[in-house]
Parts: structure tokens; C-alpha cells; sequence
């Protein structure tokens, strides 16, 4: 057993996965993607996945947000056996709890700035969702950007919007794939450090997968990711002195 996991007294895991498996693709051309995944991250936890391309750790990252189901193993998020939900309790279940960035934003085009914060806060019944999604914009600095629609937005501001979106319903756990790859190195670290205050403020569990080892740096504990496994000896690698991260963890 790949067994890498962290275990806290005070509190259950915000993550945890035993044994997952999964592959992709159909008769020769499957491919054995994730191998005896078995993996704890603590609540509060900022935890960096790195490794070569190929590794498996954008597809890690999509079974611990429940966008891939494991052929076998267990995953739970927040307390919750998300294997056990169906596609429509699972989908609600992500709006309430899981957080995602993605590289390319991935924005509504025909919905403004403020529409698309919105978005997940209507699915999940906030009564309150534009004033919601109003301070959320307002926080990573985007007052006066409220009626601009994605086309009309910089590639910055942007992934402004899709980081306010995702923090908007306060989740559980916050999942953000190569966040900075579409953006200049002045405006990654601006968005970066937008994403380390809002998990902090918000004692969310954050799991980031990045090539930037200095940006890894930034979380608690670095895990990282060798054809498909978690390597033993780094599983657990602690980050001395990282900042940004600092303090976040309950």
C-alpha cells in the first residue's frame, strides 16, 4: 500500500483517499492513471502536488474535487464518501464544498463579472448572492469590473473572477490546477497571493498543482507525484517557513 497520509487528533481530515485507482482510455490505449493512491490532507492544510507531466496529479486533483470517479478506492471530502453520491447529489455537493481554479478560468462568456461569481451561490439557494458575489470581486479588486464580461477582462482579471467565484461559497476545500500558467510572472504572483489570503482568511484546505517549485513553497507540505503513485519519501515533506500558508491551518 502507497500509504502517504497525515493523521491530526484534533480533527478528520478535510481529504482523505484509501486506495484509489484509475485508469483511462479504452482496450490497448488504457492507461493506468493513479495507482494505490492512499492520502490524508488536514483541514486548513495548503498542500502543493508536483511532479513531471504525466504524473497524474491534475488527475488527482480532479478525483479529490469529484470531477473523476476511481475505479476502486474511497475518497471522502469533508466528511463526505463522495463514491457514494450520485451525479446529482455529488454536483451539489461541489457547489457547497469544493472550490476550483482552473489554468484556463473557464468563464461563463455571456455572463458578466459579477454573474459569474453568482453563479455557484444561486445553485446553492443564497438569498444574498449578487451582494455575496459583489464583496467577493471587491476583495481580490475587481469594485469597478462588475458589468465587464470575460472578453473585456484581462487574462488577470479574469482568473480574479474564477478565484472570487470559487471562494465565494466559503468551501470546504479549494483545488486550484496550475493557476498561473496563463499569466505573466508580475500577475501570477498577484493572483497567488490573492489565493493564499482567501484560503487563509477562510481556513480552507487548499490543494494546488503547479511546476513552480517556488510556488509549492508557498503551501504547508509538498506532495509529490512519480507515474501514477505518491512518492514515499517525500509524502509528508514539510515546507520550513512557508509563507502565505503560514497560520492557516486550525
Amino acid at each position: 500500500m502507497n500509504d502517504t497520509s497525515v493523521k491530526s487528533a484534533a480533527a478528520p481530515p478535510a481529504v482523505a483517499l484509501a486506495g484509489v485507482n484509475l485508469s483511462l482510455g479504452a482496450g490497448a490505449a488504457r492507461v493506468h492513471i493513479l495507482k494505490d493512491i492512499t492520502l490524508e490532507i488536514g483541514r486548513g492544510e495548503a498542500v502543493g502536488l508536483v511532479g513531471p507531466s504525466g504524473s497524474g496529479k491534475s488527475t488527482l486533483l480532479m478525483v479529490m474535487a469529484g470531477l473523476e470517479r476511481p475505479d476502486t478506492g474511497m475518497v471522502t471530502v469533508a466528511g463526505e464518501d463522495i463514491g457514494r453520491l450520485d451525479e446529482d447529489a455529488l454536483a451539489r455537493f461541489r457547489g457547497r464544498e469544493v472550490g476550483i481554479v482552473f489554468q484556463s478560468f473557464h468563464l461563463i462568456p455571456t455572463m458578466t463579472a459579477l454573474e459569474n461569481v453568482a453563479v455557484p451561490l444561486e445553485l446553492a439557494g443564497a438569498a444574498d448572492a449578487f451582494e455575496r458575489a459583489e464583496r467577493e470581486l471587491a476583495a481580490v479588486g475587481l469594485a469597478e469590473r462588475l458589468a465587464h464580461y470575460p472578453a473585456q477582462l484581462s487574462g488577470g482579471e479574469q482568473q480574479r473572477v474564477a478565484l472570487a467565484r470559487a471562494l465565494a461559497p466559503h468551501p470546504a476545500i479549494l483545488v486550484a490546477d496550475e493557476p498561473t500558467g496563463n499569466l505573466d510572472e508580475a500577475t501570477g504572483r498577484e493572483i497567488v497571493d490573492l489565493m493564499f489570503k482567501g484560503q487563509a482568511e477562510r481556513r480552507t484546505t487548499l490543494v494546488l498543482v503547479t511546476h513552480d517549485a517556488n510556488l509549492a513553497a508557498r503551501c504547508h507540505r509538498v506532495v509529490r507525484m512519480r507515474s501514477g503513485r505518491v512518492a514515499p519519501a517525500a509524502a509528508s515533506e514539510a515546507v520550513k517557513g512557508a509563507k502565505g500558508a503560514k497560520g492557516a491551518m486550525t
